[in-house]
């Protein structure tokens, strides 16, 4: 994943949670996020959650519900398009994370005729990679 300059007002723990997302190359957990950090002075879990909060909010990471564990945002501007969308393989654990752009426009059409006011969307792919397909 392709990680993107860091947001300009970030706090020094928002910079190292973000960091450390950007670096680990898939999903983590705030408690391995925590494990990562103890050297720069993370004790509690409860910085991380705080942190991950802001991250969320500002578009830089998304958190992966079906996993429980938060990965940085690979698309420039993703805080723009309030939608995230990944390929998650049951083998290997790869995250991909890309834009259905049909898909987001069937959700939307749908949420609009119902009058639901839509916040965020996150789509969840669950399967088994291409890589991880040809190997059996």
């Amino acid at each position: 994943m392709t990680a993107h300059a860091p947001h300009p007002e970030l706090t020094k723990n928002q910079a190292l949670v973000f960091g450390s997302l950007s670096n680990a190359g898939g999903p983590l957990t705030a408690y391995a996020i925590l494990d990562l950090l103890r050297e720069n002075g993370f004790r509690a879990p409860l910085q991380v959650y705080r942190a991950l909060d802001k991250l969320v909010e500002y578009g830089m990471v998304h958190r992966l519900e079906s996993l429980n564990a938060f990965v940085a945002c690979s698309h420039k501007g993703c805080s723009g398009h309030g939608t995230a969308a990944f390929a998650i393989c049951e083998k290997c654990g790869d995250v991909n994370e890309f834009t259905p752009d049909e898909a987001i426009g069937l959700l939307k059409s749908w949420t609009e005729s119902r009058g639901f006011q839509l916040s965020r969307t996150t789509i969840e792919l669950r399967g088994t990679c291409k890589n991880c397909a040809t190997t059996n």
